[in-house]
């Protein structure tokens, strides 16, 4: 599925600093329009965010529902802003992710929003195809945009993994419209695309990372299965890609970039404060 990163299956404990992805996986994310990474973090580490995760209550309090066509449901938890030190705008700053994102837009990045996506046991909703530009379209000018997905537990068929098309980056922005609670791309169109285009099933252990453009078609079917599908996408622009509406949601500014170090210390305190936190 991924091309073995940063030195192939080494603990990421053991990792000094981030290396630069090769020219064989630059050339992937932009025929296909993503690029796997696997073991980039370890299962350690995504137990430990899963688990604060889990009990946050802050970040369930700022959880949405979308609904999906036939009215199941899966909730998101958004971030705008980089103020504060939690777990999720750790992973947001952190070098392991903005470094490679840098060489794969070809340009500096601002960070444009993070989120924590949560697919429960038998009830999670789908998504339906779309892009992410396709939400975004309305305030920047540009498709130069990218996210990554970070596998934070395993993302299998039965509970509703991304799907992507391979190459769809490449057909531009399609239009789209209101489905059901989200917003998706023109039906006739993607069933042309469909038949024409090789659907990818992201299925990702923990610490799995899914690089993508903002023009690549995804959707995600239902979450059948008994087990959870959690996942934490970050959102970046390129520097010079900023809204060209006033007011809106973002902090585009430079910003910190941390290390293995730093992120794990941020967690592990945040862990320990929901851990004293009163009942």
């Amino acid at each position: 599925m991924g091309i073995g990163p940063y030195g192939g299956t080494e603990s990421c404990a053991k990792r000094m600093s981030p290396a630069p992805l090769n020219d064989e996986q630059v050339a992937a994310f932009h025929r296909d329009g993503y690029l796997f990474v696997e073991d980039h973090f370890s299962p350690q580490d995504m137990e430990r965010l899963l688990r604060v995760a889990r009990v946050d209550q802050e970040l369930a309090a700022g959880a949405t529902d979308r609904f999906d066509t036939e009215g199941r449901v899966s909730r998101l938890s958004l971030r705008y802003n980089l103020e504060g030190e939690d777990s999720y705008r750790a992973y947001a700053r952190h070098e392991r992710i903005v470094e490679p994102l840098e060489q794969l837009l070809g340009s500096d990045i601002y960070h444009y929003h993070h989120k924590m996506m949560m697919k429960e046991p038998h009830t999670g909703g789908a998504w339906e195809w779309h892009q992410d530009y396709g939400y975004w379209y309305g305030a920047f000018l540009r498709e130069q945009m990218g996210s990554c997905m970070i596998a934070v537990d395993r993302a299998s068929r039965a509970n509703g993994c991304l799907e992507v098309l391979r190459g769809s980056h490449r057909f531009g922005r399609l239009d789209h419209g209101k489905r059901g609670d989200q917003t998706g791309t023109d039906p006739e169109r993607m069933q042309v695309l469909e038949d024409r285009l090789e659907l990818v099933y992201c299925e990702m252990a923990p610490g799995t990372v899914l690089f993508f453009h903002s023009n690549t078609l995804h959707r995600s079917a239902p979450n059948t299965s008994a087990e959870s599908r959690w996942a934490l996408i970050c959102c970046y622009t390129a520097v010079d890609n900023t809204p060209f509406i006033d007011g809106a949601a973002g902090d585009f500014s430079p910003f910190d970039r941390w290390d293995d170090e730093r992120v794990r210390v941020a967690v592990q305190a945040h862990e320990e404060r929901l851990a004293l936190a009163p009942d």
